[in-house]
C-alpha cells in the first residue's frame, strides 16, 4: 500500500511516501516537488500555450496525485513519469473546454504600412511568455529552451489537444511510443499516425529552428544592450541598424502585426518617441527579453529572437500582469 501526505514546512512543498512491502517493513521516502514542479510546469505550458493555465494545472496535477496515491505503485513506473501521465490528462481534459493561443500572426497576414490602425483584440485568449527561471535548471537548460521557443509552442497551437500530447512525450520527453499508447488507450499504430501528422502540420506552420541563436558572443550581447540603448535614449537610427531585412513585430493583444524592415523601423522609430523607456533585462522561452517599463508604469514583455547577430523577431507582450510572473521589482 501506498499512501501521500503534503505538507508546507517553512513554504517548502514536499510529498512524504510511505510504502509498506511484501515483508510488511515500512520506510519514508522524502521528495522535494520543486524537482518536479518545473519540468511539469514546462509540460503544461507546452500543451497549453499560457503560463497562467500552466501553474493551475500542476496544482491540479499535484492534487489528483494525492487523490489517487492508493494507485502509485514504484514497481511499475517511477514518481515522475505517473506524475507526467497526470498532468498529460489534467491538460487532455483542461484543452477540451478551451481554445488555441494565437500569436497575431497565426490569425491573419501582416500589414506592411507603418500608418495601419491597430487592431485591439483583448478578447483573444493570446499566447503568453514564460520566463526561463521558472521552467529551467542548469542540468536541462539547452533542451528547456528550445522546447518552449516562442515559435515552436505558437505552431503546436495549430495542432489538436492529442497530437501536441503525443509530439511532447514523443519528440520531447522521448518516451517509447507504447507507454505513450498506454497514456492515450490507443494503439501504438495511432501514435505513429498522430505523430507523423502533428510532424508534418509543424512544419508547415513553424519557422526554420536552426536559423535562432543564442545570445553568446560579444556581438550579440552588443546587440542586446544597443536595443535597450534605443529605447531608453530615444534613438530611432541605432535600432535600424539591429533589425535584420525581414525582422517581424508582433504586439498582443493587438492583431496587428508588421513584417519588414521599412515597416518595423518606422512604427517602432514613433514608439521610441512616445515617453522615456526602461528595459530590464531578462529571459523567456529559452530567448532574450526585456520587461519594459513606460512613463515609470509597468509595460509589458518584450521577447526577441537573433540570427547572427541582428534582431529577426521582436514579440511585444503589453500585459503589465506579466511583470508579477516575472518577479520584476515594481518600485
Amino acid at each position: 500500500m501506498v499512501g501521500f501526505r503534503q505538507y508546507l514546512p517553512g513554504g517548502r512543498r514536499e510529498l512524504i511516501a510511505m510504502i509498506s512491502g511484501a515483508a510488511a517493513s515500512m520506510y519514508v521516502v522524502t521528495i522535494d516537488l520543486d524537482a518536479h514542479r518545473r519540468e511539469l510546469l514546462a509540460h503544461c505550458y507546452r500543451m497549453t500555450g499560457s503560463v497562467v493555465d500552466a501553474e493551475d494545472l500542476v496544482q491540479e496535477t499535484m492534487l489528483r496525485a494525492w487523490r489517487s496515491r492508493d494507485a502509485f505503485d514504484p514497481g511499475r513506473a517511477s514518481l515522475r513519469t505517473w506524475l507526467y501521465r497526470i498532468a498529460t490528462n489534467v491538460c487532455l481534459t483542461a484543452l477540451e473546454r478551451r481554445g488555441r493561443r494565437p500569436l497575431p500572426s497565426g490569425l491573419g497576414g501582416a500589414a506592411f504600412d507603418p500608418d495601419a490602425a491597430l487592431v485591439h483584440s483583448p478578447e483573444v485568449p493570446w499566447l503568453q511568455p514564460i520566463p526561463d527561471a521558472l521552467i529551467t535548471d542548469p542540468a536541462s537548460v539547452v533542451a528547456s529552451r528550445g522546447s518552449v521557443r516562442l515559435a515552436l509552442v505558437a505552431a503546436m497551437q495549430h495542432l489538436s489537444a492529442r497530437q501536441r500530447a503525443v509530439l511532447v512525450l514523443r519528440d520531447v520527453l522521448a518516451w517509447p511510443a507504447a507507454e505513450v499508447a498506454d497514456l492515450l488507450d490507443v494503439s501504438v499504430a495511432a501514435v505513429n499516425s498522430l505523430l507523423q501528422r502533428a510532424r508534418t502540420q509543424l512544419a508547415a506552420v513553424s519557422p526554420a529552428e536552426d536559423n535562432t541563436v543564442e545570445p553568446a558572443s560579444a556581438a550579440q550581447r552588443a546587440t542586446l544592450d544597443q536595443f535597450a540603448a534605443a529605447f531608453e535614449n530615444a534613438d530611432p537610427a541605432l535600432l535600424t541598424r539591429l533589425l535584420t531585412e525581414d525582422v517581424t513585430l508582433e504586439m498582443p493583444p493587438h492583431r496587428t502585426w508588421f513584417a519588414g524592415r521599412p515597416a518595423v523601423d518606422t512604427f517602432l522609430g514613433r514608439v521610441i518617441r512616445s515617453g522615456s523607456w526602461r528595459l530590464l533585462p531578462t529571459r523567456a522561452n529559452g530567448s532574450p527579453a526585456f520587461g519594459t517599463h513606460l512613463d515609470g508604469h509597468s509595460h509589458g514583455i518584450t521577447v526577441l529572437e537573433l540570427h547572427a547577430s541582428s534582431i529577426a523577431r521582436i514579440v511585444s507582450f503589453h500585459d503589465p500582469a506579466l511583470f508579477k510572473t516575472f518577479a520584476f521589482d515594481l518600485h
